[in-house]
């Protein structure tokens, strides 16, 4: 039997949570923030507003911010949620 030195650690697995927020922009070439669940967002002039927003929204964490890939094209409409929980 191995003893504790020789055993393998196994390190946790790795969650990777998806940003936050996505800026991109939209078919007239506005720049959107969309939040994942579609609580906050919207449409901005330019690309730096659009920056600000978002990083204002997360306390400037970067990790909860991502651009749209490109070629991608946002829709800012409103996400599909469940009434359960709207009061």
């Amino acid at each position: 039997m191995a003893n504790a030195q020789q055993r393998r650690q196994i390190p946790a697995p790795v969650t990777i949570r998806p940003a936050r927020f996505t800026v991109g922009r939209d078919k007239g070439g506005r720049w959107i923030v969309q939040d994942r669940e579609g609580l906050v967002g919207g449409l901005f002039i330019n690309e730096a507003a659009a920056l600000h927003f978002a990083a204002e929204e997360c306390n400037h964490n970067p990790d909860e911010i991502c651009r749209a890939a490109t070629g991608i094209v946002l829709d800012f409409a409103p996400v599909a949620r469940s009434t359960g929980n709207i009061h």
